[in-house]
């Protein structure tokens, strides 16, 4: 699915830039090609004037007679030649600056017959060369002008050469490009899709299992329906616990989902955040004592920050959580909390096995565990530090962690 999306997305972008390119392309050579042919006819009229003066024979003028002062009226010496005719366009007589064959003259009227002598202009390829001709009026009959085009032409023929090499090469540049790009712009998408598809299969995989207990116990109530509820009373608690634990499964994944589309900005009002975390602490004193686990924490008084301190306290609460789960019995916790520069830093330290560096960049997404079947035994379904990494996001905070195997985990949190 996705090499497809790549490959239409690269059709596309050619499809959109060899588009461009062929209209900048035929831009170009039309303003090229209208004032080329725009000084061929200035260069023809202005020959074609020339010959039109009176009393001028500038080819053969007489001994006694001086060439007159034609000014401005003298046009440039190309190649070129001028034929004149009677009223039935027959050849009269022909004349040009430069030494040309005679059968030029003949080929030339001719290549005008054959397209038409009644046009006014035209232009045709003889012998490899290129000739423009305009034909005027003369006296008893038609002038026909001649003129050599051929280095013009030539520079027509090597500006579509050169487009096409260009535009050759630059397609060439633009396909590996485009691939480039591509592949970028495909594997967000693609990352997206593949977490997709994992959360649904780790969701349905953790609503299986208690699924599967509610089933079990409810058939075994079904089957000894003559039974009292006193005596089945453990497979009715099974079912309770079960339940619960999908009630807590959804309300996390809701969660998550309603943070996900909070992402706009939100004005939080400022909260004491020492007084928030000396709450925390204090609620799980009782569970850290009872797990026998040592609690240092050194937290600096009067810290306020943005934010809604409901999350932020749930975040903390997470941590700390995570902390116990993972400290081994007679194990230490440490959280301290202190001004950093223009922030506040909170952290949170257990001893025991650590996190492996190949599973400290994925510890925050949703269902990862490093240890399953510990983390079953513990009861937790890996949301709780995604849903506290969704808050520090929302928060513009930062939320990592370090860890050293076999000696400690330090999380780190990071308010404005």
């Amino acid at each position: 699915m996705f090499k497809r999306l790549k490959n239409r997305f690269l059709l596309l972008n050619l499809v959109i830039i060899s588009f461009m390119m062929l209209v900048s392309f035929v831009t170009i050579y039309t303003i090229t090609y209208q004032d080329v042919r725009r000084d061929i006819d200035l260069e023809l009229r202005k020959i074609s004037d020339f010959f039109l003066m009176p009393q001028l024979d500038m080819f053969d003028p007489p001994l006694d007679r001086p060439i007159p002062d034609t000014g401005n009226m003298m046009p440039e010496r190309s190649v070129a030649f001028v034929i004149h005719t009677d009223s039935n366009w027959n050849l009269k007589s022909s004349e040009s600056w430069f030494d040309i064959d005679n059968d030029l003259y003949t080929h030339g009227l001719e290549e005008a017959k054959a397209r038409g002598v009644k046009r006014s202009s035209g232009q045709f390829n003889l012998d490899g060369n290129d000739w423009a001709y305009t034909v005027r009026p003369d006296a008893d009959g038609y002038m026909l002008v001649f003129l050599d085009v051929t280095a013009r032409q030539g520079i027509l023929t090597n500006l579509i050469y050169t487009f096409l090499a260009v535009g050759l090469a630059m397609l060439v540049v633009i396909f590996f490009i485009s691939r480039f790009f591509a592949n970028r712009s495909i594997e967000p998408v693609q990352e997206a899709f593949e977490k997709q598809k994992q959360f649904i299969a780790d969701a349905s995989h953790e609503l299986k299992t208690p699924l599967t207990v509610i089933q079990t116990n409810t058939d075994v109530l079904l089957a000894n329906s003559e039974d009292t509820i006193a005596n089945q009373a453990k497979w009715l608690n099974y079912i309770k616990l079960e339940t619960e634990r999908m009630a807590k499964l959804t309300n996390d994944l809701l969660f998550l989902t309603e943070m996900e589309q909070a992402r706009m900005s939100m004005v939080y009002p400022q909260f004491n955040l020492s007084e928030a975390v000396e709450t925390i602490v204090l609620t799980m004193e009782a569970v850290i004592f009872e797990n026998q686990i040592q609690l240092d924490y050194d937290i600096e008084p009067d810290l306020s920050v943005y934010g809604s301190s409901e999350q932020i306290k749930q975040v903390i609460l997470i941590l700390l959580d995570n902390a116990i789960k993972y400290t081994n019995p007679k194990g230490a916790v440490t959280l301290t909390l202190k001004k950093q520069h223009n922030e506040v830093l909170l952290s949170v330290t257990n001893t025991g096995e650590g996190i492996a560096p190949e599973h400290l960049t994925r510890i925050f997404d949703r269902f990862y565990r490093t240890d399953a079947s510990r983390s079953r035994k513990q009861g937790g379904y890996g949301l709780g530090l995604a849903i506290a990494k969704s808050i520090v996001e929302q928060h513009k905070g930062k939320l990592y962690a370090r860890s050293t195997v076999g000696e400690s985990t330090t999380f780190y949190l990071h308010l404005a």
